[in-house]
């Protein structure tokens, strides 16, 4: 009987391990890849098979028909292209982007630039306690403290006054946020989605898939994405990392339609209903002369990989510059030769990172990718003024994108991510300016990684084996 059951459960451990080979031949992206999973797989089994289901996956199949189904507002959206029409100079900067997300550029947009927690904080606020009909919440993180608190109370404000509310939050990002705060929410009467109780990634270890967005819209009318979540630590409070530099925008006009059609997206995936029959897809007022711009959702529901080609597109774009801020640089081979492309033609090619680590391991594996971008004309800076947090692309003097997406794999293909695309050479120089002092309070990189502490020189290229994931 002992024997018979070890055949058995051998059969069953080899049928797991040809299932995941399978898979990993069949849907890595590279050949190399499909190769390390395979040989991770047959060489090690105990751990490679745990691994390969925690970390194999960078499509969400059933996401991409929930789409199909939510964007039936696609076509008035096509149609506001041509009630709001963009710059056409503007247009075709951005014409790489539009077919890559299948949005259209628009014009009549405003785009407020907010710097830090105090800015982004105070103007999501007026917005909240302007709101008349409903309100949208989406967050990686929301955390049980004054910040918390405060948003807590205002939504609940909004809704003893009539307005609908909606919350999104993802389960790694807000691990740990209480079951009171959630509770307090709930008897209000705001509508928030459980990641335990809705399809999609459901417990901590399922690493991958995350919704990484950090947006918030009101009345279909006022919009806000960047990299703010919600918590103390973005006001500067945090013990260790001190100040928290991030930058988040305000917009209104047609754009915000875009980004709240990522919202009922996100929600219809998870739960199955379909909002758009409650929200205003209408911008209201539009700014005369106001910017082209166009949002850029991204994510693993995708057809292509359209995080990556968002950066390979804004890279290939530049004819004298590109200056990327970047809490995170893990790219992948793509990424690195559009960088090395555009040093090579002669642009002005820059990369903000922060000097201190708050994801150890992202943090070391950098290192492992900074001398190739270097010898070719790459400056890297490191900031020291606590920690930067931003995500921000300035191409150029008239494209800017601002949001969610890293400079990493994690942000190429496993999170769900956000970015504001505008050209317009006012908010480019806006943008030049602040990553200007930025700049002013970083150290230019000159060590190459030989001469590192020994530490990153041994740490670096075992933490890049995890690139794919990290």
């Amino acid at each position: 009987m002992n024997t018979a059951w070890t055949v058995l459960l051998g059969v069953v451990a080899i049928g797991i391990v040809a299932i995941c080979v399978f898979r990993a031949v069949v849907s890595a992206r590279t050949p190399q890849s499909a190769a390390g999973w395979v040989i991770f797989l047959l060489a090690a089994p105990w751990f490679g098979v745990p691994a390969y289901v925690f970390f194999g996956h960078h499509k969400l199949r059933d996401y991409s028909e929930a789409r199909r189904r939510s964007r039936e507002l696609r076509g008035p959206l096509n149609r506001q292209a041509q009630a709001y029409p963009p710059d056409e100079a503007a247009r075709t900067r951005l014409l790489a982007f539009e077919r890559l997300v299948q949005l259209p550029t628009v014009g009549g947009n405003g785009v407020e630039l907010l710097i830090d927690g105090a800015a982004t904080y105070q103007a999501m606020f007026e917005a909240i306690e302007a709101a008349q009909d409903y309100i949208c919440l989406q967050s990686f993180t929301i955390i049980d403290d004054a910040v918390g608190q405060d948003f807590a109370t205002r939504l609940i404000a909004a809704m003893a006054r009539g307005v609908k509310v909606w919350v999104i939050y993802d389960g790694v990002g807000s691990y740990g946020l209480s079951r009171s705060y959630l509770r307090k929410l709930r008897e209000a009467g705001i509508r928030i989605l459980d990641p335990k109780e809705t399809r999609g990634p459901r417990s901590r270890l399922q690493i991958n898939f995350r919704n990484h967005r950090k947006t918030l819209i009101v009345d279909g009318r006022i919009g806000f994405v960047g990299g703010h979540n919600i918590s103390e630590t973005y006001l500067g409070r945090h013990p260790h990392y001190g100040h928290w530099r991030d930058t988040h925008l305000r917009i209104t006009g047609p754009i915000v339609a875009q980004l709240q059609l990522a919202f009922v997206e996100d929600w219809h995936w998870a739960t199955d209903e379909n909002l758009s029959e409650s929200l205003t897809w209408e911008p209201g007022k539009v700014e005369e002369g106001g910017m082209t711009a166009l949002i850029a959702p991204m994510g693993p529901g995708d057809r292509m990989d359209t995080g990556a080609l968002f950066f390979v597109s804004a890279i290939s774009a530049a004819r004298s510059r590109v200056w990327i801020a970047s809490p995170y640089f893990v790219p992948d081979v793509d990424a690195i030769s559009a960088l090395i492309s555009a040093a090579l033609r002669g642009c002005d090619v820059r990369l903000l990172v922060p000097d201190i680590a708050d994801h150890y391991l992202t943090w070391l594996a950098a290192f492992a990718f900074y001398d190739d971008i270097r010898a070719a004309g790459v400056r890297i800076y490191r900031y020291t003024n606590g920690f930067m947090h931003q995500k921000v692309v300035l191409v150029d003097d008239d494209l800017v994108a601002i949001g969610s997406a890293n400079l990493d794999n994690r942000s190429f293909r496993l999170n769900f991510e956000t970015m504001a695309v505008v050209s317009d050479p006012g908010l480019a120089e806006t943008v030049e300016a602040m990553l200007s002092a930025d700049l002013n309070c970083s150290f230019l990189l000159e060590k190459s990684l030989k001469e590192q502490p020994l530490k990153v020189r041994i740490g670096a290229p075992l933490a890049r084996l995890l690139a794919p994931v990290l």
